[in-house]
């Protein structure tokens, strides 16, 4: 990991921009081919919209790519909050790890430059961010069933599940350099919303009695740091890590999921817990964007279904490929068929458990933390908009101090829509 951290920190790395970016990618092997025609007919555009860093659509004759480069700082903040390169390394990594797996679910990744920590990959389109069309009220027919597969696929087949032990630590050691970014998730998620941390914002004054009871609030703060203590403890599969309707493309008919350069092995309950949170999230905002009162209901009853097909495909999948299993866990020369399958529940409890507090956390750092969603900051009515974070800051922190009240996602619908 040193020769890997000092060859992505060298001298030779420069921050590209739309004026140099052709020049750069046409010295690329086989990227020449792929765009088709002179390069000097190659159309750029730098469309990185999110916290950290650059990416840039490359546009030929022939065909369109993506460039993703780091940046050695946070994009939104500035150099003021330096971050490694080497997260490029760990993306580019985890892609491709994922790509054995689900292959139609990932963009393919066509070249990795290390140096200039830029990964230069498959260009999603007609993909759309899905983030933005939750936000217009679009439906995706195919997207639950598609995110229950990722999520069972690349959850078991990097756990001891699918691994022998000697392949779970090999696979798992690479990623313990991923300092930055996970620390970045401790500070973030875990710690910051529950005091007065400098770089924390919120809808204020509408919210500042409940952010005053939140730091305040002892039982939330102590099942926060229980979620805390299974992220830092409880390395049970790889996960994409900041896995939220933001790092996710979809069409009527395809799903693919980008971005995980926060990559980890951590509980399986992580991935899981995030996305389900930027759904409820989703959820909540929708008065906000409805021109007219009840104008949304049938499409906030879509996305509750959404969350009930997604979490079941994930746990159909999961448990079809647990049938499978050839790793050290649970082997069949100590248990039988019966114990095997009661074994499978325990741990589908374990993992709901998670979901549930991950789930709860994510929606709370997303409203009181540093770094919001647009699901919430596209409603311009201050007052409107805090009147959904209110709700979902309440569900988020029922989810965490009373988890096992809900056995099942049916016990925990009635407390949604209260």
């Amino acid at each position: 990991m040193t020769a890997t951290l000092k060859l992505v920190e060298s001298s030779s790395y420069h921050a590209l921009d739309v004026a140099n970016a052709v020049e750069y990618l046409a010295r690329l092997p086989n990227i020449q081919e792929k765009l088709g025609g002179n390069p000097r007919d190659w159309a750029v555009k730098e469309v990185g919209d999110g916290n950290l860093n650059l990416v840039f659509i490359i546009e030929g004759l022939q065909g369109s790519i993506i460039a993703k480069q780091a940046l050695p700082y946070v994009r939104m903040v500035g150099d003021s909050w330096p971050l490694p390169l080497y997260r490029a390394h760990y993306e580019q990594m985890a892609l491709s790890e994922q790509f054995q797996f689900v292959p139609q679910r990932v963009p393919s990744v066509y070249y990795y430059d290390e140096p200039m920590a830029l990964i230069v990959m498959e260009y999603l389109a007609p993909h759309t961010i899905l983030r933005k069309e939750l936000i217009a009220g679009n439906y995706f027919p195919q997207m639950a069933m598609h995110m229950g597969e990722f999520l069972a696929s690349t959850l078991f087949h990097t756990s001891d599940l699918n691994l022998s032990a000697e392949a779970k630590r090999q696979k798992m050691t690479p990623y313990l350099g991923n300092i930055a970014m996970c620390k970045i998730t401790e500070d973030l998620i875990f710690d910051e919303p529950y005091f007065a941390a400098p770089m924390n914002r919120y809808t204020t004054p509408y919210l500042d009695d409940i952010v005053m009871a939140f730091q305040g609030d002892t039982a939330l703060k102590l099942a926060v740091q229980e979620m805390k203590w299974r992220f830092l403890n409880a390395p049970e599969a790889l996960c994409h890590g900041d896995l939220h309707t933001g790092s996710i493309m979809v069409t009527n008919m395809d799903t693919r999921v980008i971005d995980p350069e926060f990559a980890f092995y951590g509980p399986i309950g992580f991935d899981v817990g995030m996305l389900l949170a930027n759904f409820l999230m989703a959820y909540y905002a929708q008065d906000g964007h409805a021109e007219i009162p009840h104008e949304r209901d049938d499409y906030k009853n879509w996305i509750l279904d959404m969350i009930t097909e997604t979490y079941g495909h994930f746990i159909a999948r999961f448990t079809q490929l647990w049938q499978s299993r050839a790793g050290e866990a649970y082997q069949a020369r100590v248990m039988s068929t019966a114990e095997a399958d009661s074994m499978l529940q325990s741990r589908l409890k374990q993992i709901w458990q998670d979901v549930l507090g991950f789930c709860g956390v994510e929606i709370i750092r997303r409203i009181l933390g540093l770094a919001h969603v647009a699901d919430f900051e596209a409603i311009k009515n201050p007052g409107l908009r805090a009147n959904c974070e209110r709700k979902a800051l309440l569900l988020g922190r029922e989810m965490l101090i009373n988890r096992p009240r809900f056995q099942c996602y049916s016990d925990l619908h009635g407390v949604i829509t209260a």
